[in-house]
């Protein structure tokens, strides 16, 4: 088992086992997923789209505003 503590401002290091496994660098995304009381982390893999909370406002999905945001 691997572990790590929480700091005060909810915060943890992710253990070089996981990091190396995961094959995580610096700015990778992470995803969470709540199973049956385990959380399952992921690398989020580039290009994947995961849940959008903007994708709803149609105002806000045009080709300028991809671009614009694109980096964000």
């Amino acid at each position: 088992m691997i572990v790590s503590k929480l700091t005060s401002k909810a915060q943890t290091t992710i253990p070089k086992p996981i990091r190396v496994a995961l094959e995580l660098q610096p700015g990778d995304e992470l995803s969470y997923e709540i199973l049956d009381g385990r959380v399952v982390l992921t690398k989020v893999q580039q290009g994947t789209t995961l849940d959008d909370p903007f994708r709803t406002f149609e105002e806000w999905h045009s080709e300028a505003d991809a671009t614009a945001y694109a980096d964000l």
